[in-house]
Order: structure tokens, then sequence, then C-alpha cells
């Protein structure tokens, strides 16, 4: 059995790979900050790009994801980002969910996903 954990701090990793599979911690938008709902989603999927990479995949590959909204008044707007950003026939199982209050006030939008890996 092997893991490998990538980005890994006290508190977590930012993947950790087990058999054939990325799992990925909840990102949010670190280079935007308080910016739209859109911003925030492309910053994360920016930075889930370059994770699922570091992890030796990509998105033509994912498994599942779990969107947080602190509203769902921006399912729109996100989803118009997430829309052209998912490869067409590669669309994960997905849950998406309204969450209040995400890990500070900033962030509004946060998304976990899970790959396969070659």
């Amino acid at each position: 059995m092997s893991i490998k954990r990538f980005q890994t701090a006290t508190r977590m990793s930012q993947v950790v790979v087990h058999n054939d599979t990325a799992y990925l911690a909840g990102q949010v938008a670190q280079d935007k900050p308080g910016a739209s709902a859109a911003e925030q989603t492309q910053n994360i999927l920016d930075r889930i790009d370059a994770l699922l990479a570091e992890a030796g995949t990509d998105k033509t590959k994912l498994l599942s994801a779990t969107i947080w909204l602190n509203t769902m008044d921006d399912f729109d707007e996100m989803n118009a980002v997430w829309d052209a950003w998912v490869p067409a026939g590669a669309a994960p199982a997905r849950a998406c969910v309204e969450s209040p209050r995400l890990a500070r006030p900033v962030f509004t939008v946060e998304i976990g996903v899970i790959a396969a890996v070659d």
C-alpha cells in the first residue's frame, strides 16, 4: 500500500494519493480573496489544475467534486465558470451545498475533488 502526500503542512496535505486515486483538500481562492464568485471559482479551478498535475493526473479523470457556496445566489455564476472548465464528457459526480461560513469571510466558494491517477 502506497500513500503519497503533496504540499503537506502541520494541519493537512493539499493532495493525498492512495493507490490510483488522488484526494484534494478543499480549495479556496487564495489569490482572489473577496473577489466575485466567478473570479474565486476560476482561481480555485486553476489551483486544482496545478494540484492534479502535481499528483500525476488531470481534470479529465475527475471522479467526484464537492462545492460549497456561501449562498446559492452564486450558483449560476459559479456554474458558468465550472461548465467552461469541465471537459465535455468528463463531468464528475458532484454535490453543491450552501454553507454560510467557510474558513474565512473573504472566501465564498470552496471546491474539493477526487480524481483517478494513471
